[in-house]
């Protein structure tokens, strides 16, 4: 049985340390470009001195040279160590392994095979890795391992970390649209005494000095409402939001939100923020307005399509919303319609699933699926013209919402009456509706101005416009069971 490679690992570092060249000494390292600063600007280089840090990725020995890739950030990039050009250092690479951090310093060349290279005239060890790397053939393919020990994925999958700088990209993009458009980014409370702006079932902790339960918060609506009514005209909010709900491609526990809010405009006006945004993005991060999500081609071309959700609904069904009620109406018609629901469910929620089953799925090219019914909608202001229903609208894209957005409702007592029927269904046991909020009613009494209000799922967007098929692919560090005892990142078993 062969010895133990973490003991063979350990044992190289401590005779690095006998000969006085410990890599985990504080240190620096005078980085003066990336591989692919040299590789992409080669007439540039050529023949001048470099110094480059990364990871050890590969390793060819050729009696008295040695060859290693070493990949940073941006790439990799071929270094050459010859005995007679490094000198009495060379023999330190004997204790050189796979996943090692190393920082070179020597001239830019080209090999004789064209491929360019760093002639090293000396080396330093930066960081010595004591467990081996994903295979390097077949890299780290288990999906539970990639999620679960991101770093190794990132180690193992280059292409990995491309997506995390798309969603950099996207974050930027966004955040700059809105600040040339006049919005103010703010942040609001992750902990609160109560969690609303939506329906879910909220996180609860506990704060010992003040002796109380809080939450963290469902959504950012109702503290950015606030500021609205304070005198701040565009807010935005980019952000943590948790949910204590199950774990899908679509859904994690913890996601991110972009929610803004925009006085003196209504659900129109936000329609229009959103084809001009989102055109815009697709533009920046892919070069053209149409994308292919899973083999779907996507055309963000404004304008967007736009469908009144309780007409397509009876177009699906035969059904009208309004004809539909009692409890016991909508339960029988999910059972007609094969739509398996909660048993607990109230009409509107059964109503709402039903057109989620039927209705949602077809909607692939970007569309604003609007006119919501009010008893689905509890903070969106009534259509004039149509009383039950309100100017709201979900943007779909691929058959999956990306977005919500109201004319928000400012009529305080409206909207106290609109939160005194939800306590009714929370009483009768549906626990994701949120305790009544005096304070944010009391706000309201001092008046907010006419607002367009936007919810925008990030991990969603981002899951868009890098074609990944899970919330887990876009977030680094995604929810996940805890490993069984004594479980590790086996690289043998992840081939």
């Amino acid at each position: 049985m062969g010895e133990d490679p973490r003991s063979i690992r350990e044992e190289k570092w401590e005779r690095l340390k006998a000969l006085g060249h410990d890599p985990f000494l504080n240190t620096s390292y005078p980085v003066s470009a990336h591989s692919q600063d040299v590789v992409g600007a080669y007439s540039k280089w050529e023949n001048q001195d470099v110094w480059l840090a990364g990871r050890v990725v590969a390793i060819r020995r050729h009696g008295k040279a040695l060859f290693l890739d070493l990949r940073d950030q941006e790439g990799r990039i071929q270094c050459h160590f010859r005995e007679d050009i490094v000198g009495s250092s060379f023999s330190l690479l004997d204790y050189l392994d796979l996943g090692d951090l190393l920082g070179v310093h020597g001239k830019v060349f080209k090999t004789r095979r064209g491929e360019i290279s760093v002639e090293v005239a000396d080396f330093q060890y930066l960081a010595k890795s004591l467990s081996d790397l994903p295979d390097k053939r077949h890299g780290l393919r288990d999906v539970d391992l990639r999620y679960r020990y991101r770093y190794l994925d990132l180690l193992a999958n280059p292409e990995v970390g491309q997506v995390f700088r798309t969603r950099a990209a996207i974050l930027a993009y966004l955040r700059n649209y809105l600040h040339e458009r006049g919005f103010m980014e703010v942040e609001t409370p992750v902990l609160l005494p109560l969690a609303g702006g939506t329906e879910a079932r909220p996180f609860q902790s506990y704060h010992n000095a003040l002796d109380m339960p809080l939450y963290l918060r469902i959504a950012m609506e109702l503290h950015l409402k606030r500021l609205l009514v304070g005198g701040f005209e565009r807010v935005y909010e980019i952000g943590r939001v948790f949910r204590n709900e199950g774990i899908s491609t679509r859904h994690n526990p913890e996601f991110t939100m972009l929610e803004l809010y925009q006085a003196y405009t209504d659900y129109h006006g936000v329609m229009e923020l959103v084809e001009s945004m989102l055109s815009g993005l697709v533009q920046q991060i892919h070069g053209s307005p149409i994308i292919t999500y899973q083999g779907q081609s996507l055309d963000f071309t404004p304008p967007f399509a736009r469908v009144d959700m309780v007409q397509r609904l009876k177009e699906k069904t035969g059904i009208d919303w309004q004809d539909i009620k009692t409890n016991e109406d909508a339960h029988k018609l999910a059972q007609k319609l094969g739509v398996r629901v909660d048993p607990k469910f109230e009409r509107a929620q059964v109503m709402d699933k039903v057109t989620g089953q039927l209705v949602e799925p077809d909607l692939v090219q970007p569309t604003f699926l609007w006119h919501h019914p009010v008893d689905i909608s509890p903070l969106a202001k009534r259509d004039p013209h149509y009383p039950f229903l309100t100017e709201r609208f979900e943007l779909f894209v691929a058959g999956r919402e990306l977005a919500n957005a109201f004319s928000e409702l400012n009529d305080p007592v409206d909207q106290r009456q609109r939160f005194q029927f939800q306590q009714e269904q929370r009483r009768a046991g549906n626990d994701e509706v949120p305790p009544l909020d005096e304070d944010f009613l009391f706000a309201l009494e001092h008046a907010m101005p006419p607002t367009g209000g936007l919810g925008v799922g990030v991990d969603r967007l981002v899951m868009l416009l890098t074609d990944s098929p899970s919330i887990r692919d876009v977030i680094l560090f995604p929810t996940m069971r805890p490993p069984e005892p004594n479980a590790t990142a086996d690289n043998s078993e992840s081939n």
